[in-house]
């Protein structure tokens, strides 16, 4: 397992420093003879079909084509040292053609200005941004053993192009531990004399890791979109609006271990890094905050603690309480060196106050808070600089966070079909001189706003563009 998570990494991502041409050939060489030709091609659709996660099953199987041959051809006993430096050259070139065979990217013609090694790096450092939301979608268990019996190497193949471009943010050995789990049991129920008892019990072994790839997929999804500081801030917002009575001293200490375990786990080749420090973080969040809230209490009762976290993850926010107004930080304390985590605290008690407001608005408040002690703290006169940037923010961001807050916490406590009604209505009187396909297309842009954007796992690259 640790030789296949290591090919992975090589094959998956560029170091940034310059490797030497023997250095590569031998680590690939090494890799092939040690997995065998099979498992090599496995991990390399894998590795590709979450590298280009945008790519067609058709332009990653001719990519596979290529490095399985060069690994094949040039690992071979005997082979020329210079084998595989030609070989891989070629495929730079083939990279660069204008007919090219291979996932399009569009950073690839800045690679292509690039010649020899520097090209190959800086190509094998492209990747696709994640997909917004996973596409796959699991077929029957009757369909899955018709395609198994009908090609089990294309079904195989296919399965693992489609489940590793869906969850390609799920760390490496998340996602091959959980696509050799189903092929092993596709593989073993389909020639199994009661296939329906088999998938069954398949299923419910396979639910833990089936979790935990969906899970560490949002949750790197996020890291990759955000950074470090900016998941930890967004974690703390969402559960101020869960837990809307706990202190910020209680809170800021979950949300830096929760991006602790993005930033050790996301990018890790070692096995159980995800699985156990997300369970360390599940049961740390249990203890402190099931006492408090019996939502937290009811979903830490239950003995796996990956469905524990699941449970954590999907509870809506808690109705706002009655509290006092909170105070402003002064521009001594915005500029001073804690000025990250009072402007941290400010957007905290604003989460709070408003349950209802959706994670990429709050994660637009964070970038202007930043943008705005960047472009103030430098300035002869901060407090005068701070206060008429304020002014303006909220001049522009009050009328936005009072349209989303009412927009998401109509769509998190209403059936669908009310809520549609009753936003009908309400544009209905708000845009009077709108036309009617107007009023249709503005409708629809609010419905597909908060149908995606008000959930607690909303895609934040997706959500930041609508809002």
């Amino acid at each position: 397992m640790r030789a296949a998570l290591a090919l992975l990494l090589l094959l998956a991502t560029a170091h940034a420093a310059h490797r030497g041409r023997a250095y590569v050939r031998d680590k690939v060489c090494q890799e092939y003879r040690m997995l065998g030709k099979e498992n090599f091609r496995t991990l390399t659709i894998i590795a590709n079909s979450r590298k280009y996660s945008n790519g067609t099953f058709e332009e990653i199987g001719h990519l596979v084509r290529e490095i399985v041959s060069l690994a094949e051809t040039c690992c071979a006993d005997g082979a020329d040292p210079s084998c595989y430096d030609a070989g891989s050259t070629a495929l730079s070139v083939k990279s660069c053609s204008a007919d090219s065979p291979f996932p399009a990217h569009p950073g690839t013609a800045e690679c292509c200005a690039h010649e020899g090694l520097e090209r190959k790096l800086c190509l094998a450092a492209l990747r696709h941004p994640p997909q917004p939301l996973p596409q796959y979608l699991q077929p029957s268990d009757k369909e899955l053993c018709q395609a198994f019996r009908q090609d089990p190497r294309e079904f195989a193949d296919r399965f693992l192009y489609e489940y590793s471009s869906s969850y390609s943010q799920a760390p490496l050995p998340v996602l091959l531990g959980s696509t050799r789990t189903f092929l092993s049991m596709v593989s073993t129920c389909c020639i199994s004399p009661a296939p329906t008892a088999c998938f069954l019990k398949e299923k419910l072994e396979r639910k833990t890791l089936s979790l935990l790839t969906l899970t560490s997929n949002r949750i790197c999804s996020r890291f990759s979109a955000y950074g470090k500081d900016k998941v930890s801030f967004s974690y703390l917002a969402s559960l101020a609006q869960k837990v809307p009575t706990a202190a910020f001293e209680d809170l800021l200490p979950l949300a830096e271990d929760a991006a602790e375990v993005s930033s050790q786990c996301c990018d890790s080749v070692a096995e159980d890094c995800m699985q156990k420090k997300l369970l360390e973080h599940t049961a740390k969040v249990c203890t402190a905050l099931s006492a408090r809230d019996g939502r937290f209490a009811d979903c830490c009762k239950g003995k796996n603690l990956m469905e524990n976290h699941f449970c954590i993850l999907a509870l809506p926010p808690a109705p706002a309480p009655k509290l006092p107004e909170a105070s402003e930080p002064t521009s001594k304390e915005l500029c001073g060196k804690e000025g990250a985590l009072h402007a941290t605290r400010s957007l905290f008690e604003l989460a709070r106050r408003h349950p209802s407001l959706p994670d990429a608005v709050l994660a637009k408040l964070y970038d202007s808070s930043g943008k705005l002690r960047g472009e103030c703290c430098s300035t002869k006169d901060p407090s005068a600089c701070l206060d008429s940037k304020r002014k303006q923010m909220e001049a522009e961001l009050l009328p936005l966070l009072e349209k989303a807050s009412q927009l998401c916490g109509q769509y998190n406590t209403l059936p669908f079909l009310e809520f549609k009604k009753r936003l009908r209505e309400s544009l209905t009187q708000t845009e009077p001189e709108a036309s009617p396909a107007q009023l249709e297309r503005l409708l629809e842009k609010r419905v597909s706003f908060a149908s995606t954007c008000c959930l607690p796992d909303s895609p934040p690259l997706l959500c930041a563009s609508k809002v």
